[in-house]
């Protein structure tokens, strides 16, 4: 039989779970709900977002909220069986939103909203999901292809969600560089967010590239930026981010992005710009300015948008 603390134990297990699993009360407008989730969170895709014709904006909004929603379950819980409720929840919604029944969750309202209007995979967000999932176990990543396979099932999978609202999922061109530029994406925030990960103790270098700069976690946990090698292996970890960033510009052979396909493109305008940031701090990820924002990025967004270029 259970003693009282057990039952308490559990008791409270189920009260977390439930927090985490029950969703906010759906608004008025869904899709208002997804637009101020990304500000606060995404303030980069805010930007781009006015770059999108009005019609899709809602679409896009829905998209990069789900995209955001999940990308936050690892820091937002306190338990891994609390994460894992919750990415069940997203589990049964992405289903349950191709079956017409979508969970009161203004989320899930607006991405049903999406599909209704663009013929939106669910594969992708399928993919999304068990991506974020797995991240609730990993604290590292063995090898960099390791880490470039998880960023294509996330930052590469939102892309191709975003061709497929502006009806170009069948551009097979346009997949290959949203692949790159998806990867290149992950890596940079990977690089921006290094402090916050590190003060996690989780370390997002890969293994690999930590070993060829003897590279020590416990040593990184308790040293930061002071850690023998460590600037080397930021190095090395943005030359491999800048590297799909370049792969990404080349499948346009050095010309203009597609006019229909440039909103979606305009997140590698970002990329770039951090990785200029970090190159003028000498690759000291740990650099207090790499957390201020760029006030030239809205002009950067811009230009690129009106140069069809990222």
């Amino acid at each position: 039989m259970f003693s009282l603390r057990t039952a308490r134990r559990c008791a409270s297990t189920v009260s977390r779970i439930r927090k985490y699993s029950t969703v906010p009360e759906a608004p008025t407008d869904p899709g208002e709900y997804c637009r101020q989730l990304v500000r606060k969170h995404d303030y980069e895709s805010f930007l781009i977002s006015k770059f999108w014709p009005p019609h899709l904006q809602d679409g896009y909004f829905a998209i990069k909220a789900f995209s955001n929603e999940l990308a936050m379950v690892q820091d937002n819980v306190s338990l891994p069986t609390i994460g894992a409720v919750r990415m069940q929840f997203w589990r049964d919604a992405v289903r349950d939103i191709y079956d017409d029944r979508p969970p009161r969750h203004p989320v899930a309202i607006a991405l049903h909203r999406a599909t209704q209007t663009a013929s939106l995979p669910p594969y992708h967000l399928k993919r999304i999901v068990d991506a974020r999932d797995e991240e609730l176990q990993t604290t590292s990543y063995p090898t960099s292809d390791a880490l470039v396979a998880h960023a294509e099932s996330v930052s590469s999978s939102v892309l191709y969600l975003l061709l497929a609202l502006r009806g170009l999922s069948s551009a097979e061109d346009l997949a290959h560089a949203a692949s790159h530029l998806g990867t290149a994406q992950t890596l940079a925030t990977l690089l921006w967010s290094l402090p916050h990960h590190v003060a996690q103790r989780r370390l997002p270098i890969p293994l690999d590239i930590c070993a060829r700069h003897g590279v020590k976690q416990e040593e990184v946990f308790r040293e930061g930026g002071g850690a023998v090698g460590i600037d080397a292996a930021v190095f090395d970890f943005a030359v491999l981010a800048n590297d799909h960033l370049l792969t990404a510009r080349d499948v346009f052979k050095g010309g203009k992005v597609p006019g229909v396909a440039v909103p979606v493109f305009l997140a590698g305008v970002p990329v770039a710009s951090f990785l200029e940031q970090l190159e003028r701090v000498n690759f000291d990820g740990f650099a207090r300015s790499l957390a201020m924002r760029d006030w030239r990025l809205t002009w950067q967004i811009w230009s690129g948008y009106y140069r069809r270029v990222f």
